[in-house]
């Protein structure tokens, strides 16, 4: 039997009976509890409305844009939220590996004609010009 004892058992229309806060649902839970499930907002401001106990940090899922925020209360019962907007990452098909080359890089034939052209300009001695041998004779 619930309600006021001076109206015989029955409760006042006019006073009605204290409806418990998010707050105080959340202070008799324990703060160690792990959360199941997602808890979906609608929007910034459902996210600003939503209360945290203190001490406790809760992921909030945007319903109408791709958001989360992060709702933060720290000990003193400060809040701070952090928001994150996500973009779904499309998968690229496999492309199938080409067979030219990229422009940057040279192909073999390249790399051997000039490994060829090194090695002939190492083996001989550079041959001094006739000013430069006249200087030293």
């Amino acid at each position: 039997m619930g309600g006021y004892p001076y109206f015989g058992g029955y409760q006042n229309p006019y006073y009605p009976a204290p409806m418990p806060d998010n707050l105080a649902q959340l202070r008799q839970q324990p703060s160690q509890q792990a959360q199941t499930g997602m808890i979906w907002v609608q929007g910034e401001a459902g996210a600003k409305s939503y209360m945290v106990a203190p001490g406790n940090t809760v992921p909030l899922w945007d319903s109408e844009n791709s958001t989360i925020y992060l709702k933060s209360c720290d000990s003193s019962g400060m809040p701070s939220m952090r928001i994150i907007d996500y973009t779904e990452r499309a998968q690229k098909p496999a492309s199938a590996p080409s067979t030219a080359p990229a422009p940057e890089y040279v192909t073999r034939q390249e790399f051997d004609a000039l490994a060829a052209k090194f090695e002939a300009m190492a083996a001989k001695p550079a041959k001094k010009s006739t000013k430069e041998a006249e200087q030293d004779g």
